[in-house]
């Protein structure tokens, strides 16, 4: 016997409610930037390999648990031995984290090889670096990267809040987002850097990011062991957090509070309205039964 309309009816709006409230969350796993070294793995007993491999499984496992973690494959006093670490976005949930970081061995893999002795890739959520034992490091405040935007602002705004995020890094958390005015500013370091050296590195990308960008409206400036991203929206800010939107000529890229807060806001939403048609639904099989 086929199914009575109501019956259909509730069907359609419990699959609704399920997909309505899983949560909707940007896409942490876009691609930004990499770095590659051009040496390859020289062993060809495999142990690197192998190393490397181990790395990527314990990094993987500590992001669904901290948003850092640094580690090392294998005998530390042997250039076979690999160590390398993650970082995710401050605001990233564990679950989200664990996403981003594990996508990254196959981003390092399709953009570098999968024998390079050592690599880097940034994603919007994250990113993972690793390097064989004895491949000299860069410093913290090394320049790697810039994204600036195509479109242009005026006013003091944009630098009133550069200087400010210079200022909240140094809340100890190595982690800072805030909106002045119309722009939405975001700085992060690297876990293992100290308080003093986390304001030192911020405040060069922060320079960095005024000489690249000038008055871009938007810009990303990538140092070895920190970032500083903003995002000036002329009328004005939709909120604070995360890591902004970041327009440039071609794309739009990037994750941030906003963009996650206005996508929870439509799931709950929708979840609700899901949620009082199933019960309608289901009052109207109940009424068809008792007609039976």
């Amino acid at each position: 016997m086929g199914q009575s309309k109501p019956q259909i009816i509730l069907l359609f709006l419990l699959t609704l409610s399920i997909i309505s409230s899983t949560p909707s969350h940007a896409d942490v796993t876009t691609f930004i930037y990499k770095g590659c070294a051009n040496q390859k793995f020289q062993d060809p007993s495999g142990i690197s390999s192998q190393n490397l491999q181990s790395l990527y499984s314990t990094l993987i496992a500590q992001s669904s648990i901290t948003n850092y973690h640094n580690a090392t494959a294998g005998n530390d006093q042997l250039t076979t031995s690999i160590t390398g670490l993650y970082q995710c976005r401050g605001d990233l949930s564990n679950s989200d984290c664990n996403k981003c970081v594990k996508s990254t061995p196959e981003m390092i893999e399709k953009q570098c090889g999968r024998d390079t002795i050592a690599a880097r890739v940034q994603l919007d959520g994250c990113y993972l670096r690793y390097e064989v034992i004895g491949f000299p490091v860069a410093l913290a405040t090394e320049f790697l990267y810039k994204q600036c935007g195509s479109g242009r602002v005026s006013g003091s705004g944009l630098e009133t809040a550069i200087e400010e995020v210079e200022k909240g890094i140094g809340n100890g958390k190595g982690y800072y987002t805030g909106v002045y005015d119309s722009v939405d500013v975001l700085a992060q370091c690297e876990g293992g850097l100290g308080n003093a050296d986390c304001e030192k590195c911020v405040k060069s990308a922060s320079e960095n990011a005024r000489t690249a960008c000038g008055s871009s409206i938007s810009g990303r400036v990538y140092l070895q062991q920190c970032y500083v991203s903003y995002m000036d929206y002329p009328n004005g800010a939709p909120g604070s957090g995360g890591g902004g939107v970041i327009q440039t000529g071609e794309t739009e890229t990037g994750g941030g509070g906003s963009r996650h807060n206005t996508q929870k806001t439509v799931a709950i939403v929708i979840g609700g309205l899901a949620g009082l048609f199933l019960g309608i639904a289901f009052l109207l099989v109940l009424r068809s039964a008792f007609r039976k």
